[in-house]
Parts: C-alpha cells; structure tokens; sequence
C-alpha cells in the first residue's frame, strides 16, 4: 500500500504537471493571439496601400477626364472659327462675283464710250444746219444713256480737270505748269478713266500740273 508520504509526492507532480500544462496552453494562446495580431495588421496595412492607390487612381482619371474635356472644347472653338472663317470668305466671294461679274463686259463697253465721245467732238466741229444738230443731239442723247445704263451697275467715270491726281485712279502722262491749276492736280484728261464698284477698271490719263 502506498503510504501517505507518496501520495502526496504524487499529488504534488500531478499538480505540477498540470500547472506546467496550462501554463504551456496560455503562451500558446497568447502567440496566437500575437500571430494573429500582426496578420490583421498586414492586412490593415494592406487595404490602406490598396486605397492610397484607388484614391491616386482616380484622380489621375479626373486629371484626364478635365483635360479631354478642355482638349475637345478648344477643338469646337476652332471649328466653329474655321467654319465662320469659311462662311466669311464665301460670303465675300459671292459678293466680288455679283460686283465684279461684269468687269470683263464693262471694259469693252468703255471702247464704245470713247468711240461716242470721238464721235460728238468731231460732230461738234461740222455742224452746219439744223439737220447736222439734230443728228449731234440724238449723238449726245445716246451717249448720256449709254453712261447712265453703266452706272446702274456701278461704272463710274474718274478723272476731272482740277482734281487732285490720285496715283490709284489717275496715270499721269506728264508734268507741267497750267495756268488757274494749283500743283499736283489735274490740268488735262486725255482719257477718262472709270471704276466698276470703286474698283479701277481703267485709270484715267491724265496731265498734271507743276
């Protein structure tokens, strides 16, 4: 049988090994606890970075977006400038045509109105009768409307005794004093000159005075 003494040698190693025991499970428990600690922080961690990046992400996306944006406006402003550029330009085409259609037909009319006017200085040298002033007067007549018929259409005549000598309208033949006529006006017109719209068809030459 076993005495006393040993029983409670027994006991004290039974008592021993199990406190031996919980105090082997609490460290476990408390490196588990550990473990388990510094892997929710990892992953804490982790989602921030996660995060940080979406966030950054995002606002280079905003970036992008803000700058399309602005790139796609300035392409519609220059646009619409091309193309009120391109309606202008058309515009003023259109307009130089309707003026200008004429120039080539009204030059040739000019030599008529010359002829005319050759015609009614050399009548004005032999008339004689009644007859031969009637047939100056019917000259004239025709001349009057044939210059009336060019300005409705914008043909104008230029070059004026007196007037002073525009290089852009007048072609001065020569230069020299004129009695009555202040210098650098016109003296003698040779030739008339005229403007279709105000634009030169033909200057006008003349002789300038001194």
């Amino acid at each position: 049988m076993i005495n006393q003494t040993e029983k409670d040698v027994v006991e004290q190693t039974v008592s021993e090994q199990a406190s031996a025991e919980q105090v082997g499970t609490e460290q476990n428990t408390t490196a588990e606890i550990d473990v388990m600690a510094g892997e929710e922080q990892r992953e804490e961690v982790q989602e921030s970075a996660l995060l940080v990046e979406a966030q950054n992400r995002i606002t280079e996306l905003e970036t992008y977006i803000a700058e399309a944006d602005k790139r796609e406006q300035d392409i519609q402003l220059r646009a619409q400038a091309e193309i009120q550029n391109i309606r202008r330009r058309a515009d003023q085409d259109i307009e130089k045509a309707h003026k200008f259609a004429l120039e080539k037909f009204s030059k040739e009319l000019l030599t008529v109105v010359d002829n005319l006017e050759r015609g009614l200085s050399a009548l004005d040298d032999a008339v004689t009768d009644e007859k031969t002033q009637a047939l100056v007067d019917g000259v004239e007549m025709t001349h009057k409307e044939f210059l009336s018929t060019l300005a409705k259409f914008g043909v104008e005549p230029v070059g004026v005794v007196g007037e002073v000598f525009n290089p852009e309208l007048h072609q001065a033949i020569s230069m020299q004093p004129a009695e009555g006529i202040d210098a650098n006006h016109i003296s003698v017109v040779l030739q008339k000159g005229y403007t279709l719209q105000g634009r030169v068809l033909r200057p006008a030459m003349v002789m300038v005075a001194g």
